[in-house]
C-alpha cells in the first residue's frame, strides 16, 4: 500500500521555494512547509546497515549540512 506523504500541489510548491542542495534540502522541506501552514506528521522508517562498501559522507558534507541548517535558522 502507498501513502502520499505530500499532497502534489503542496509538493510543487515547496519544491518551487527551496533552494538547498544536498542533505539539508529535507531540513527546509520541513521548514517551508511549516511557514506555508501546512500539517506536519511524522512516519516512520528504518535505515539498515549497508552490506557492503562503506559511507561517502565527508566532512565537506557535514560542514555543508551544518551551515545549511545555520541559514534556515537565519532565514526562517
Amino acid at each position: 500500500m502507498i501513502k502520499l506523504l505530500y499532497k502534489k500541489d503542496v509538493l510543487q510548491k515547496l519544491v518551487e521555494s527551496c533552494t538547498s542542495k544536498g542533505y539539508v534540502f529535507q531540513m527546509e522541506m520541513i521548514a517551508r512547509a511549516r511557514q506555508f501552514g501546512c500539517t506536519i506528521g511524522e512516519v516512520p522508517i528504518s535505515f539498515v546497515d549497508r552490506f557492503y562498501g562503506e559511507s561517502k559522507m565527508g566532512s565537506n558534507e557535514i560542514f555543508q549540512f551544518a551551515k545549511g541548517l545555520l541559514y534556515l535558522f537565519a532565514t526562517t
